[in-house]
């Protein structure tokens, strides 16, 4: 087949390389129900253009999936959300962000296969929704952090009663932060890499 002439075919971009220094890589899921400021967190702390795959909401999710806040959200993730950042010049974190609808959960097995760790969004109006996610989980042996996403019109709770709520426990650290900001989201990864790394410091004395 002759290929003379024809465009060439798009490669990367410059700033979406892998830093030459990257020695290392771990895949993070950040998981939560409907709404709660997955997309919103990765597109917030990627270094990477993030790849979404949002569509719009239509009729036919009417009955079938949370509604809740869906005055203001008009798209939703049905697949993935997948963002980079490096945490240091040799680590870097690959993230997954997955689709909130329950009936899009099915898709949660293969997104939690090879993570190492996971950030559980919560929004303190509806604390429900994160107990089946955290039961995920557990279930697959994913070691979590919890981060209540600060929302503008959302109860405020002391840290120890929403961990009472949540019936955290001890040892898995819970954090507020607002998504929205790059710093809130990159500190949120931060105890999730520190809380792993204790965890790897446990095990490798027992």
């Amino acid at each position: 087949m002759d290929f003379k002439g024809s465009d060439p075919v798009p490669g990367p971009r410059t700033e979406d390389h892998l830093p030459q220094t990257a020695q290392a890589a771990v895949k993070i899921v950040i998981v939560g129900g409907f709404g709660v400021g997955k997309t919103t967190m990765v597109g917030s702390v990627s270094e990477i253009r993030p790849l979404t795959t949002e569509e719009t909401m239509t009729q036919a999710g009417v009955g079938v999936d949370d509604d809740y806040g869906s005055d203001s959200k008009t798209a939703t993730t049905v697949a993935m959300d997948f963002g980079r950042i490096s945490i240091t010049e040799k680590l870097v974190l690959y993230l997954f962000g997955t689709p909130g609808q329950e009936r899009f959960w099915f898709l949660w097995n293969g997104l939690f296969e090879g993570a190492l760790g996971a950030v559980v969004l919560v929004d303190t109006r509806r604390l429900a929704v994160s107990f089946d996610v955290m039961g995920r989980l557990e279930e697959r042996g994913v070691p979590f952090v919890v981060a209540v996403n600060s929302f503008p019109d959302a109860p405020r709770h002391p840290v120890e009663e929403l961990r009472a709520a949540l019936d955290l426990a001890p040892e898995i650290p819970l954090v507020e932060c607002d998504v929205r900001g790059r710093a809130a989201s990159r500190d949120v990864l931060m105890t999730l890499m520190r809380f792993l790394h204790s965890l790897a410091m446990t095990d490798a004395l027992t």
